[in-house]
């Protein structure tokens, strides 16, 4: 029956990795066919009558017009099954250390074919619902112990449902049944192994709002531009200014229980930085690798430009699985920027009407069908699971220019706006988060959310020394023209107060043991100590304290090493309240008067 469906065509036209065939009559849109004697994977992206438009994703040097197409009659899919954690795919999921040993060669040989997902490996399989159970779809059928911190969640695959006939404890390849199922008086069989087309979103049951916060330890984050757990995040910046190390980070203190980075159109050798320097990370949480609970997707800028395309929907959709299982994913895509460089790309070739700088017209769509993939939902299942997809999407603008097409599409869609500053990352300030143009949407739910656990504190704290920040801002400019000592003591005063808010607190040292990670707590203690400097140091100045005297109290120094003190000795915070208040006590003016002038 499968050989009649079997449809064949021939190359009529080759340009780059567009490869255009003739008698293709009856196939679908993005649909995989094998191109050419080799067999090269492609993507139907056009049809029109017989002929079809296709997006190679491999080199296509070498192929000839009358070489064969076949369409396998599938759409690009994804295997998903226990397997995926640890493991470094190409863009196509395509395994990188099987296609090394299959091919003999460090480099990607074309026309090769391994599976996604070992089929000789055994899973030890614990069956959670027992023979006569009615199950739906979405429910949990057993787990496997896919690494020491991930539990994988064998789940009913969509659109099945039914009563279990048969389910048994056991050794089992992902290939094997382990689940029988009656359907409508029909016995389906369920493996490990599904598969699922890539540009497909996964249902869920409910989507929820976005009132979580997904806490991450940096300090310029968590406080001033929070991301919601479910959120979508925008990284922009130049070359330089620390995209990489901030999506490290993330990987590494989000309160996010998988991660799957997706480096798109990297340059090879920061690709390999991260391949190498992740299995190397240690979960701060757990003590065991990082890699134990990561996927990582690589297509460097020197594989074909069609399989970033591919790349991005690769990585949602194995984010997605995992969400379906019940944890929080976060999602890192390196960069966006790169994917839009491939859409480009092909749409040049298609001999598209281009839009702004030559993108197709239809790049802000795209950009939006991947983000809103993202998400807090209860996912399929009679549980009622809850869990999460959050999305953080790097752009590398060229020249650091926000006025370019991507990161203003990516702007429209994302509700979180990190701006990375190449004259903060020149002046040693990292994460180089510009303060005065980053955002965050969230910031108004999320603040709910805080001042519940600190007494109503949290907002009022937050919105005070961000108030402080613009405020320097200001003077900064006055200051340029007509010199400090035009300003008074309040407005030296707020200076100041500035000052200890950038050094002390904004600035974070990733690499410090202690300093790379601040829980909220710590950082609402750190924050509220500033400010309180600021507010007795002012009392003070009225009263006519001299400003060198305030300005240059010990307490200073404490203020300042807040920020490398362990969680367990956050306690020692308060005590600097107190210091704070003898130490300004002494330099004021006893029976000073309030200075209105």
């Amino acid at each position: 029956m499968a050989a009649e469906k079997v449809i064949k065509g021939t190359i009529e036209k080759i340009s780059g990795p567009l490869v255009v065939a003739k008698g293709m009559f009856g196939a679908g849109m993005y649909d995989v066919v094998r191109i050419g004697e080799i067999g090269l994977v492609g993507e139907i992206i056009e049809l029109k009558g017989d002929t079809a438009s296709i997006q190679a994703y491999e080199e296509t040097s070498g192929l000839m017009p009358g070489e064969r197409v076949v369409s396998t009659g599938e759409p690009l899919s994804v295997e998903l099954g226990p397997g995926l954690i640890e493991q470094f795919y190409d863009g196509v999921q395509r395994p990188l250390n099987l296609i090394e040993d299959a091919a003999k060669s460090h480099y990607i040989s074309r026309g090769i074919d391994v599976p996604a997902i070992d089929r000789k490996k055994k899973w030890e399989f614990t069956p959670k619902v027992k023979a006569g159970d009615a199950v739906e779809q979405g429910d949990i059928l057993g787990v496997v112990q896919e690494s020491v911190l991930v539990e994988h969640r064998i789940m009913v695959p969509v659109g099945l449902g039914g009563k279990v006939v048969k389910i048994e404890k056991g050794s089992f390849t992902v290939e094997e049944v382990v689940a029988v199922l009656e359907q409508n008086g029909e016995k389906k069989n369920v493996t490990m192994l599904q598969r699922w087309p890539v540009r497909k979103a996964r249902p869920v049951a409910k989507r929820l709002p976005p009132v979580i916060p997904m806490t991450t330890g940096q300090r310029v984050i968590d406080t001033f531009f929070p991301i919601a757990m479910g959120g979508t995040a925008c990284v922009p910046g130049p070359f330089g200014s620390g995209k990489t190390v901030v999506q490290h980070q993330l990987a590494k203190w989000a309160e996010a229980e998988i991660v799957v980075y997706v480096g798109c159109g990297e340059r090879g050798n920061e690709m390999t930085d991260v391949l190498l320097e992740f299995p190397e990370l240690e979960d701060p949480r757990s003590g065991h690798p990082l890699m134990k609970r990561t996927v990582l997707i690589a297509n460097t800028s020197n594989m074909p430009v069609a399989a970033r395309e591919a790349s991005i929907y690769t990585g949602i959709t194995m984010a997605e699985y995992y969400r379906d299982m019940g944890y929080s994913v976060a999602l890192m895509a390196d960069s966006t920027s790169r994917w839009a460089e491939a859409l480009r790309e092909m749409s040049g070739r298609l001999e598209e009407m281009p839009g702004e700088e030559g993108y197709p017209a239809y790049l802000g769509t795209r950009l939006a069908s991947f983000y809103e993939r993202a998400g807090r939902a209860i996912v399929l299942g009679g549980d009622k699971r809850e869990a999460s997809v959050s999305a953080i999407g790097a752009v590398s603008p060229p020249g650091g220019d926000l006025s370019e097409p991507v990161s203003q599409n990516t702007l429209r869609v994302a509700k979180v706006f990190w701006g990375l500053d190449a004259t903060l990352a020149y002046q040693r300030h990292f994460p180089a988060i510009n303060w005065l143009l980053s955002y965050s949407l969230y910031t108004e739910k999320l603040d709910e959310f805080w001042d519940v656990k600190f007494d109503d504190e949290w907002s009022p704290t937050r919105i005070e020394a961000m108030t402080l920040l613009e405020d320097e801002d200001k003077l900064r400019e006055i200051v340029r023209l007509v010199g400090v000592d035009a300003l008074s003591k309040e407005e030296r005063m707020v200076l100041e107060t500035a000052k200890s808010l950038r050094e002390d607190f904004l600035h974070q040292n990733a690499f410090h043991e202690i300093d790379t990670y601040a829980s909220m707590e710590k950082q609402f203690k750190m924050l509220k100590t500033i400010l309180a400097f600021h507010h007795i140091s002012m009392d003070a100045l009225k009263k006519g304290a001299s400003m060198n005297e305030v300005f240059n109290l010990p307490v200073r120094e404490a203020i300042a090493r807040m920020r490398y003190l362990e969680e367990k000795d956050i306690g020692k915070i308060d005590d600097i309240d107190g210091q704070i208040k003898n130490e300004v006590a002494g330099v004021t003016p006893v029976g000073g008067e309030s200075d209105a002038a």
